[in-house]
């Protein structure tokens, strides 16, 4: 077997195994009005049921405390005030709200550290407050100074903790380390990082950023998390996907980059509807919206089924031929990772040369109709 029919196989069975792994998509930003709220709002949080938004105030590491409010609708809340029973009053960190569904509360908090190295909290909340506050144990901890659990999220039915270990060092208020773990519950108080915690994250802990603020869904396929690239204050809000429980995560899809205004901490509701994260538009970080919109659909086709995309697999070129319309035709390509890497208006003869070997998705938008279809880049 020659090299090149070799390589084809490889791309193949690629297609295969990605067939059905597709990336979200979401529309307009909406922000979200917080009423009698004036202090900052970041790291947001909404409680399973959808009736309640945590948050906490500006991230300077010393007045750091957790709040509630109360849902009006999707972008509109009632502030309430501090959550009762996890702001402790010494000076330091309460910050980074995050809830199972039998409302187990977790938060993190820099209370006593590092003569305490154990910085993520539990106890369990009812109507704005936490009662039987304590440590979260386990073996996810690094016991060296200036490392911390940077932020967390437990998972909807609360068997699963994904974790950030953060390192601090003066690196001009950012970590200078900090990648993603998984941790599987043991009992009410302890969590231990999962044996194949590295090879699932394996695409998401890339050493050239800082990764942190991690989110996962309700059925465990699409894990959301800001990353920073090394050397810049550059912030991009990222989903990576898998299309079961013992799949490992996709590389990342950036889903939005802002560099001024700081998007992080991403947060998705239960049914996957919509996201909510923080930025600084202004003197203040305020919270967002975006509704759920389609996946970057790499699996199926709608419209017309009379198109036709010819050679597939394709070396350098192909053509796309749309019978019946000339007007309003947009054709993008995307990568097996959710990447746009190609717009044009051309219906003919598109030039693929410049991109390289694997599985890419044409979309094309025609008058109302939208047709898609994978093909192979040799």
């Amino acid at each position: 077997m020659n090299k090149k029919s070799t390589t084809l196989i490889l791309l193949c069975i690629t297609y295969i195994l990605s067939f059905s792994q597709t990336y979200p998509t979401f529309g307009p930003e909406k922000a979200v009005t917080i009423t009698g709220n004036t202090l900052d709002a970041m790291e947001p949080f909404i409680s399973a049921d959808g009736n309640t938004l945590f948050f906490n105030s500006l991230n300077n590491g010393t007045t750091t405390s957790l709040y509630y409010a109360t849902r009006v609708n999707d972008t509109t809340f009632t502030f309430v005030g501090q959550v009762n029973g996890v702001n402790d009053p010494t000076p330091h960190l309460d910050a980074v709200a995050s809830m199972d569904s039998a409302n187990n509360f977790f938060w993190v908090s820099t209370r006593n550290y590092p003569t305490v190295f154990e910085n993520y909290q539990h106890g369990s909340y009812n109507a704005g407050s936490v009662t039987k506050a304590g440590r979260v144990k386990g073996n996810f901890y690094v016991y060296t100074p200036g490392w911390l659990i940077m932020d967390a999220a437990i998972n909807y039915n609360g068997k699963l903790l994904i974790y950030c270990n953060a390192w601090f060092n003066n690196c001009g208020g950012l970590p200078c380390k900090a990648r993603l773990g998984i941790a599987q519950k043991l009992n009410d108080s302890t969590f231990n990082k999962t044996t194949t915690s590295e090879q699932v994250l394996a695409n998401i802990n890339d050493s050239t950023y800082i990764v942190y603020a991690p989110e996962i869904t309700r059925d465990g396929l699409e894990l959301y998390f800001t990353r920073i690239k090394n050397g810049t204050t550059l912030s991009e809000i990222c989903v990576s996907v898998r299309t079961s429980l013992t799949d490992v995560f996709s590389m990342p899809k950036v889903i939005y980059s802002n560099q001024p205004q700081i998007p992080e901490a991403a947060t998705i509701v239960p049914d996957k509807s919509r996201i909510y994260y923080h930025k600084k538009p202004g003197s203040l970080y305020k919270i967002f919206m975006r509704y759920r919109t389609i996946s970057t659909g790499i699996n199926e086709r709608s419209a017309s089924n009379s198109i036709l995309l010819f050679p597939n697999p394709a070396e350098s070129d192909f053509r796309i031929i749309i019978p019946d319309t000339q007007q309003n035709v947009e054709l993008t390509i995307y990568d097996m990772f959710g990447q746009t890497v190609l717009v044009t208006s051309r219906q003919t003869e598109i030039n693929i040369s410049g991109l390289q070997r694997g599985i890419y998705t044409v979309v094309v938008k025609y008058e109302r109709n939208l047709w898609q279809q994978k093909f192979i880049k040799q």
